[in-house]
């Protein structure tokens, strides 16, 4: 059934893709229109997320900041299947970086590197960076149940010299790579929320102490990995410019929970700069005002 379900969605996602971008952003609006005004999707989520965040904003600020966040999840949305059928030099003109030579060192250097961003502006054009690196990149992602759909992400966000692995699978294949010396650049969309058994380390994220996942900063550590963070920046509808800040050169020197301190920090203040560009509508608040309970129970697991 659920193959029968992607035969009949494939065809209408590849005429999408190969819209002229005039027409998919036409169509953007309209998708704004139904999935905002009629629908309302994921409403309460955005509101609540938004109003935890900037409490100090009135409320005609946060309706503004609501709107124009439907409207480039809508962009993103297409552009992602825009990806399917791309062209290289689109690709080029739209999504360019502005300090590459920060990452490209260390791939010519033949070192990995560890990329960390958060799911802001487009993560979903970052594969444009494999058109300047020598070695292949890899992006760490949660495997679709559907197997179908799981094979259609896996052929969108693999073109180019780019793979992805299962979440489950990365220190294993990383570790793999490493002892056979195979260089890569390996990708994190890093802010999501662990779930409670998970929620083991804790730091100040959008004004409030939240939890994260601290695989990379593992990663690093045991590697000896450099890590950056990897910045968004919209410069107009459809036109994106990346940029690397180094987080370290060397994830061994730093202390635990440096790396992902700095990262939380990074992403944050892209965030209140342009808010309208983070996805809302996750859940990113759900562990609030609960650490003491988590590391509690957590504790208590341990025995």
């Amino acid at each position: 059934m659920k193959a029968i379900v992607f035969w009949l969605f494939y065809p209408l996602l590849w005429l999408i893709s190969i819209l002229p971008f005039k027409g998919l952003y036409l169509l953007s609006d309209f998708c704004y229109f139904v999935i905002y005004k009629v629908i309302g999707y994921r409403k309460k989520v955005v509101r609540y997320n938004l109003k935890t965040t900037f409490p100090e904003k009135s409320k005609e600020e946060l309706h503004t900041i609501e709107r124009k966040f439907y409207s480039h999840l809508c962009d993103m949305f297409l552009e992602m299947i825009k990806s399917m059928n791309i062209k290289k030099e689109d690709l080029l003109e739209r999504y360019q970086f502005s300090n590459k030579e920060l990452i490209t060192k260390y791939d010519k250097e033949g070192q990995s590197s560890l990329l960390m961003m958060g799911h802001y502006a487009s993560y979903e054009w970052i594969f444009a960076l494999q058109l300047s690196m020598e070695n292949p990149g890899y992006g760490v992602y949660k495997k679709i149940k559907h197997k179908q759909f799981d094979n259609l992400i896996r052929k969108i966000r693999s073109r180019w010299n780019t793979y992805l692995i299962d979440s489950k699978d990365t220190m294993r294949f990383i570790r793999k790579n490493e002892s056979e010396n195979k260089t890569g650049c390996y990708g994190f969309v890093a802010d999501q929320s662990p779930r409670f058994h998970r929620a083991r380390y804790w730091t100040q994220f959008l004004g409030h102490e939240l939890p994260f996942f601290t695989g990379v900063e593992r990663i690093a550590k045991e590697f000896k990995l450099p890590v950056f963070y990897y910045g968004t920046e919209k410069i107009k509808r459809g036109y994106y410019k990346g940029s690397f800040q180094l987080i370290t050169p060397d994830g061994s020197q730093t202390e635990d929970g440096e790396i992902m301190t700095n990262y939380a920090a990074a992403l944050e203040a892209q965030i209140r700069k342009n808010p309208e560009y983070y996805l809302w509508t996750h859940k990113r608040f759900k562990l609030l005002g609960k650490k003491e309970e988590v590391l509690s129970e957590i504790n208590k697991s341990k025995k």
